[in-house]
């Protein structure tokens, strides 16, 4: 029986959820002229499921009918689970529907692999040009680019987009042959080299006002963590060479969740691993913004990060020969790497100490959260005694000065007594 738009976009927004690759645009699309909407540099405003997964898209699946039977996948062939697919047309009329009425900002479209890659991707690519060239469409695109797509369909694909993704998923080659044994590593490293080159030959980050627009917002990943029993060291290096080698903006992590039973994945009886995604998240941060190495995050000696501290924290435990570091002096590389202290605190000290020496009061105003960092800064207004602790004897102190046990979280947890994620400082 056919089913309706409605009955459609039921199945396909609730096959999405498990991709996280959905964030802020980074990307600014003027309205065209006679068009509507526009994607600001600022990002799509954010809401979140009961499940924590973002929606400030309108975030589906063109097609939930995949021919591919990937181990970890709620949409793989061998699963007896509800199908449907869009038409072309069906996607374009609900994007300029839900905005017009306010309730999003942008599109993120993804799909099952309906044939092959090619005829799949040209699908999501007639859906973009549409809603661009037709509609005169200036909101956000973020478009799934298939693993084994041609250039053409890249090139296509680009041209509309402000974002495409490639999801590599699972952290190594054998993994992925065991796990997705209809994928290979060659056809998603493929046309993520193939977007990263095509952009800089389009200006790179910062193309001229009479350089065609290609993928603006560049390009992202997701890795599956726990799926596979590849270490954070493993995880961490990977990432490190995507940023490094295709230019990539982000990878996103997600947390396994387990929704097939199947004798090649792992078996789970605790809840999802929410707390090692959260860390490496923290980790990735220190890659991108803090200068720090994946190496020096993680190594072979320690290829899991500590969940009981954040990785900036657990870094700074164990190289005490580094501090106390004195912010009157030290330069910003060093003061990045303490403790309590985020970019623009750190920014701030080294601009604000030009003038004056910078005292405790002037730290607190700057962001500085003191109670972490006086044990790793030398500050004549400190007692002396901080700079004797041991790391032993520090790292029992900050155990005892949190206010709560560390605890894995759950995805419906809610309310107070909840630990905060909050942005790595």
């Amino acid at each position: 029986m056919q089913k309706t738009i409605a009955e459609k976009l039921t199945i396909l927004s609730a096959a999405a959820k498990y991709d996280v690759s959905c964030s802020s645009s980074g990307s600014r699309r003027a309205t065209p002229q006679g068009g509507m909407g526009n994607a600001a540099s600022m990002g799509i405003c954010h809401s979140f499921t009961e499940d924590g997964r973002c929606i400030s898209l309108l975030k589906i699946l063109f097609s939930n009918a995949c021919r591919y039977d990937c181990a970890y996948c709620v949409n793989r062939r061998s699963n007896d689970v509800p199908r449907a697919t869009f038409e072309v047309d069906e996607v374009v009329e609900l994007t300029l529907g839900f905005y017009e009425r306010n309730y999003i900002e942008g599109l993120f479209l993804s799909s099952g692999v309906i044939r092959d890659p090619d005829f799949t991707m040209e699908l999501l690519v007639r859906v973009a040009w549409k809603l661009r060239r037709v509609h005169r469409f200036g909101g956000y695109i973020h478009l799934k680019a298939i693993p084994g797509a041609s250039p053409e369909w890249l090139q296509r694909a680009g041209e509309v987009a402000d974002r495409l993704s490639v999801n590599i998923e699972v952290p190594s080659e054998t993994s992925l042959k065991l796990l997705a044994p209809d994928k290979n590593y060659a056809s998603v490293y493929t046309p993520m080299n193939y977007i990263a080159e095509r952009k800089l030959e389009y200006g790179g980050g910062n193309p001229s006002r009479y350089t065609p627009r290609f993928v603006p917002a560049g390009q992202t990943t997701q890795m599956i963590v726990g799926a596979s029993g590849e270490s954070d060291l493993q995880i961490l290096r990977l990432a490190s060479g995507f940023y490094s080698g295709q230019h990539l903006k982000r990878v996103y992590y997600s947390g396994y969740i387990p929704v097939n039973a199947d004798k090649r994945l792992p078996v789970v009886t605790t809840k999802p691993p929410l707390l090692r995604e959260h860390r490496l998240y923290q980790a990735d941060w220190l890659m991108r913004f803090y200068e720090f190495r994946y190496d020096e995050i993680v190594d072979e000696s320690t290829p899991h990060l500590d969940e009981r501290f954040d990785p900036k924290l657990a870094w700074a435990l164990r190289h005490p020969e580094f501090f106390p570091v004195d912010l009157n002096t030290a330069d910003y590389s060093l003061i990045l790497r303490i403790p309590g202290i985020g970019v623009r605190s750190a920014r701030l000290i080294v601009s604000g100490r030009r003038f004056s020496r910078v005292g405790l009061d002037e730290l607190k105003k700057m962001g500085v959260a003191l109670k972490r960092a006086k044990y790793f800064i030398y500050h004549r207004e400190l007692p002396i005694g901080l700079r004797t602790l041991y790391p032993e004897m520090l790292t029992m102190r900050l155990l005892a000065e949190s206010k709560a046990p560390l605890q894995q979280l759950s995805l419906f947890d809610t309310g107070p007594g909840m630990p905060a994620v909050s942005a790595l400082s």
